[in-house]
């Protein structure tokens, strides 16, 4: 049997497991499933489960790529991450709650009014859209050019075949099959992050010690940079990765989600709190990783970098074991990104914009048949970003990922942030015209600093997108309000 022969059937074998957990999870599956999994997702898991969800194919193949520019810098991100995940858990998850929210945006309509509940939905759907799409297309493309180009199967219906399977798989049971299937996937990445590690040190002829002190001894282990016009400076790292979590976990449905269906607020503060600091060495074994791979590929006088350098030497240079090893993480790391991300769109559309869970006026199967409709509309969305991202690829994905994030997730961190700091009411009509100024301005005011004090934004444009519309929208308080409720 070929590589490529025993990746594909891995990844048949891969997806049947999957539908036996679905078809377990999912017989008796309603809409109330479907939206918060019935609340009795049982908070260990839910915390495990996370781990897949949040690193994804982009820190699969990225973070190890990315150590070849940054060294270990990441590192100060991910305490960033820690911190960040401290405000989701005691700031964030009481209010959600205490307000007992299917989804988070509706805090938005209380305390703003319509449009500003609309505007912030409306955010999530674009910003997530966005995010998980380029979240596949990394997957898939790796896929497709080691195993589907082989067979001349073309790139577009490569992606309509993911995206049909995850269809299938989340089109019942929701939330409720995602908590179960994420646990499944965290423990195939982490098993491939893992013995990859192990892969490299052998072929590097080393020990697991000898491989850190080597690692240590060279230019990729620094951590801090202290130049304040580096997009590496530590401060810039930290503060960004705080508010990156606080953003793309805290003020994301599709994380919420997951959270919200645990039995207690008790429970989702310790899911919260024990996945963040497990998530801390699991990305530090990103790194060593990432550092193994590029001295690897100098002994072996490779010239791969970036996102290709994982892919490259675990298929082409570490024997069949590698590859097969490297695919199925990688597999491990599409699913969750894609299964989430279709189910909380699916229920933020079906009850921010259609508010389903308030019709009174349908039954029960015609909710479920509407539900059914968004589902494969935004699955079919998926397909359209995913093959633009085809042809508008960048060497760093996860650099393209973090810029969308920083100016997608901006407006939704000012709205929360200005709703819970101020007691200030807002024309809630004036909200989508700030959400979509606060973003344009973050922009021309990069590219202006950029042009005249050759100062470079990197994580912290997140931060100052937030910051203008708070501003914009204290400056808009001052008028008269006549929100709708």
């Amino acid at each position: 049997m070929t590589t490529q022969q025993m990746i594909f059937w891995s990844f048949i074998a891969y997806t049947l497991l999957l539908f036996l957990i679905t078809w377990l999870t999912a017989r008796k599956a309603n809409s109330h499933s479907f939206f918060t999994g019935n609340k009795r997702s049982p908070w260990p898991i839910v915390a495990y489960g996370m781990i897949g969800a949040s690193l994804s194919g982009v820190t699969f193949m990225s973070v190890p790529g990315w150590v070849g520019d940054r060294s270990f810098s990441y590192l100060l991100m991910v305490l960033g991450y820690f911190l960040g995940y401290l405000v989701v858990a005691f700031v964030l998850l009481p209010l959600y709650y205490r307000l007992n929210l299917t989804t988070i945006y509706t805090y938005l309509h209380q305390r703003f009014g319509f449009w500003s509940y609309k505007t912030g939905s409306f955010f999530f759907l674009l910003s997530r859209t966005l995010g998980a799409s380029l979240r596949m297309f990394l997957v898939i493309m790796v896929l497709q050019k080691f195993v589907f180009d082989g067979w001349n199967v073309p790139f577009e219906l490569t992606t309509i075949l993911f995206l049909v399977l995850i269809l299938i798989y989340t089109f019942k049971g929701g939330i409720k099959t995602i908590i179960w299937t994420d646990t499944l996937q965290t423990t195939f990445m982490l098993l491939s992050l893992v013995v990859s590690i192990v892969l490299i040190y052998q072929a590097l002829d080393l020990s697991f010690s000898q491989l850190i002190s080597k690692i240590m001894d060279s230019d990729y282990s620094q951590v801090v940079f202290t130049d304040p016009k580096s997009k590496l400076c530590w401060w810039k790292q930290i503060l960004g990765g705080m508010f990156i979590t606080i953003s793309m976990t805290g003020l994301d449905q599709e994380m919420m989600q997951k959270n919200l269906s645990c039995k207690s607020i008790k429970d989702a503060q310790k899911n919260m709190l024990s996945f963040s600091v497990v998530l801390i060495f699991v990305n530090m074994l990103f790194l060593i990783l990432g550092a193994s791979l590029y001295i690897y590929a100098t002994q072996m006088g490779l010239s791969a970098k970036g996102d290709a350098l994982f892919p490259i030497i675990a298929i082409n240079y570490l024997g069949p074991v590698a590859g097969l090893i490297f695919v199925i993480g990688l597999i491990s790391a599409l699913y969750p990104s894609a299964d989430g991300a279709l189910t909380s769109l699916t229920t933020a559309f079906s009850i921010d914009f259609l508010r389903l869970d308030k019709r009174t006026d349908m039954t029960e199967k015609k909710k479920v048949n509407i539900r059914h409709l968004v589902h494969i509309s935004f699955a079919t969305l998926f397909v359209g970003v995913i093959i633009f991202y085809r042809y508008h690829s960048t060497e760093h994905l996860i650099s393209t990922l973090f810029y969308i994030a920083s100016l997608t997730y901006g407006p939704l961190l000012g709205m929360f942030a200005f709703g819970l700091i101020t007691k200030r009411k807002i024309p809630d009509l004036a909200m989508p015209f700030i959400a979509v100024f606060a973003p344009l301005l973050a922009y021309l005011l990069e590219l202006f600093v950029a042009n005249y004090y050759n100062y470079k934004f990197d994580f912290e444009l997140l931060l100052i997108n937030g910051a203008i519309t708070f501003l914009l929208m204290f400056i808009v308080s001052f008028y008269p309000s006549k929100n709708e409720n």
